[in-house]
């Protein structure tokens, strides 16, 4: 659901009880008709008069919600760190210790490079090719990428088993399409990475001219490795991405690197692995020959500068942040405190989480929303069974799915036991690495076991949701369950349009161009009949193609194929919660709010909680790396093709906001 990257998860809003809906009438642009252009009708105004806060290159109601989200967080976190009675080896004081020694700024400058010296030695000190296996192997244990990706996850053809997956990965920016495209925005960007990259070696003791011709061959190296990569449109696909074989066929793919060692570093013994992209371990066998050993010492050296850059002293945190700025158009950073709130939720997330929800999310919170989601669940069931493109059997299957459907709401059944992760006072980076190395193993530890159902990969102050195709669930963190997207002091109208397409959207995921190749275990499978995939396909072609028609900034488009999965569930979760908001209406009165009918409030909602400001570096890096679309389009863009909007609006055909028939998408 995620709709664009923040510095941590995302954040908190405005209360949106009724008079605050009367009380937002500067967010609107009256000068525009809401059949031209409804983002600029619904927030023309508050884009107008709203100001990008300090340290931020993207600003909507998400990041409004995690602002409130985060200062609960903060309060939290600083109680933390002044309790001195929190018994040693507490959880208590694993986030008071880690909190605090991520604040310690002055430490982090006494400190200065000192933290990584002995891991930058370790990589200089490798002798031939045969010792990348042990060193890989432990960086990766410790959460810093090089060559590969190696994880476990779900065998996609047999759902309760998790299995190991090796793919394609060490790159030091965000995609393969930043090392490939000619544009002169691409271009600026690999020569600042560059220019980075040779900073950070001087930092860590290199004269300037090594540091430069060693900087020049790691981008080279990772030119070759972006490559061979597959491209993120590519990977969407998951036939294309699912080549499970015996373990021992490494040995045959990639014969030059020491799997042996690897293994010993990542304490597994897999008997068999999904290689999701076969070429690209082909392509790095012969790079591991190919190209000098020097280099890959300096690739690996360069790996672990730009993974510790953002938490040791300020010369190393001004390169990350140089980069940072290429890649976002950011103008300064955020306080530090921002940073290590961010830091500690991703290290000890279920510690943070309980205390979060002990504060921000109540048994009557949770309550409404499983009520608001059985709604929901029971209108796309209505919408299946009136789906006029989908025959019996695929009907069949398809309501099967919607019924396998878990939800799960607010935070996790069963919290993480820390109990083994060692938590050092004024440790930063040596705690960093602890959480990372817990974390790792964990996951390691899957590998060979039936899946665990209950799992969840957010934490439960994040502002966001997600749908797993594998596990076949939804899945809504507490951090999200707040006004604007859900306030249960608002009127259903616009809870609805907000948290209720939100719903939709993740249930949506199961019946898009990717998630429908999924069935109601989660196994990759095809239970459509090949008529119902034909016409499926024509629905979603017009979907691309209307996204792809999109113009962002000067030429760049939307990237409809990279989007569509998005696009459709925007399209989905809108169609089936306008429904069941219709419902909730069926027994009560229709009165309009300010002028709104309960029909105008839930477009306005689902409008609003999408506002957003970004700068035109941001929006570059997310239109080549995100799968979501820009803000601006996850409003207008499904909207369009929804007859109910032209009727809440009495927008006529021709206008902007109105798809003509022959290319209007419908689905559910």
């Amino acid at each position: 659901m995620s709709r664009v990257r923040i510095a941590a998860a995302f954040a908190v809003l405005v209360a949106w009880a009724l008079p605050a809906f009367a009380g937002n009438a500067s967010d609107f642009d009256k000068t525009c008709a809401p059949c031209k252009d409804f983002d600029q009708y619904a927030n023309g105004g508050w884009t107008a008069h709203t100001k990008m806060p300090p340290g931020y290159t993207n600003y909507g109601a998400f990041d409004e919600l995690y602002d409130r989200n985060e200062a609960v967080l903060r309060k939290i976190l600083e109680k933390s760190a002044a309790d001195n009675s929190a018994p040693a080896g507490s959880d208590r004081a694993r986030l008071r210790d880690y909190y605090s020694s991520c604040m310690d700024s002055a430490g982090a400058e006494k400190a200065g490079g000192r933290p990584i010296a002995a891991l930058l030695a370790d990589a200089d000190g490798l002798g031939s090719v045969q010792d990348l296996g042990r060193e890989v192997g432990w960086l990766h244990a410790n959460g810093i990428g090089g060559m590969f990706a190696f994880y476990s996850a779900q065998d996609p053809k047999q759902s309760e088993n998790v299995i190991a997956h090796l793919g394609q990965g060490g790159l030091g920016l965000p995609d393969r399409d930043f090392y490939t495209r000619t544009d002169s925005a691409s271009m600026a960007t690999r020569a600042t990475y560059v220019r980075v990259t040779a900073n950070l070696l001087k930092l860590a003791g290199e004269d300037a001219a090594s540091a430069q011709k060693h900087a020049d061959a790691v981008m080279a190296l990772e030119t070759q490795l972006a490559q061979a990569s597959m491209t993120n449109v590519q990977r969407r696909d998951p036939q294309a991405t699912y080549h499970k074989m015996p373990w021992d066929s490494l040995s045959t793919l990639m014969p030059d690197f020491n799997w042996e060692d690897y293994q010993l570093k990542r304490n597994v013994r897999p008997a068999v692995v999904n290689v999701t992209q076969p070429e690209f371990i082909r392509t790095l066998n012969g790079l591991l020959t190919s190209t000098p050993f020097g280099t890959w010492k300096e690739y690996l050296k360069v790996r672990i500068l730009h993974d510790a850059s953002s938490v040791l002293s300020s010369a190393y945190v001004k390169e990350w942040f140089t980069l940072r700025q290429a890649l976002t158009g950011a103008t300064e950073m955020l306080p530090r405190w921002k940073r290590c709130i961010a830091e500690t939720d991703q290290a000890l997330g279920d510690i943070l989480g309980q205390e979060y929800v002990k504060q921000a999310f109540t048994p009557a919170d949770k309550a409404r929303m499983d009520a608001m989601v059985r709604n929901l669940r029971a209108a796309l069931g209505d919408r299946i069974q009136a789906a006029t493109w989908m025959g019996d059997s695929t009907r069949q299957a398809a309501a099967g799915k919607l019924a396998a459907f878990a939800q799960k709401i607010g935070y996790p059944d069963t919290w993480k036991d820390y109990s083994s992760v060692e938590i050092q006072p004024g440790q930063h980076y040596a705690n960093l690495l602890a959480a990372r190395e817990f974390e790792h193993a964990r996951n390691m530890a899957k590998i060979g076991k039936p899946v665990d159902r209950g799992d969840w990969t957010m934490t439960p102050p994040t502002v966001n949701a997600y749908y797993s195709s594998s596990l076949n669930s939804i899945n809504f963190p507490a951090g999200i369950l707040q006004p604007p997207f859900f306030d249960t002091k608002a009127d259903d109208a616009t809870n609805y349009g907000a948290i209720g397409a939100v719903i939709g959207h993740e249930m949506g995921h199961g019946f898009d161009d990717r998630g429908r190749q999924f069935d109601s275990k989660g196994n990759l499978s095809d239970w459509w009949s090949p008529a119902d995939v034909e016409r499926y396909k024509v629905q979603a072609d017009r979907v691309r193609a209307q996204f792809s028609g999109y113009t962002v900034i000067d030429t760049l488009h939307v990237n409809g194929s990279l989007t569509l999965g998005e696009n459709l569930a925007d399209l989905g979760g809108l169609s089936v919660a306008y429904v069941a908001m219709e419902k909730a209406y069926a027994k009560q009165s229709r009165k309009a709010i300010d002028g709104f009918t309960p029909e105008q409030r839930f477009f306005l909602g689902w409008a609003r909680v999408w506002r957003n400001l970004q700068t035109n570096e941001d929006l570059r890096t997310l239109v080549q790396t995100d799968p979501h679309s820009p803000a601006k389009w996850r409003i207008n863009g499904p909207m369009s093709n929804l007859p109910e909007f032209k009727a809440a609006w009495g927008c006529k055909d021709g206008d902007p906001m109105v798809r003509p028939e022959d290319v209007r998408a419908k689905i559910w």
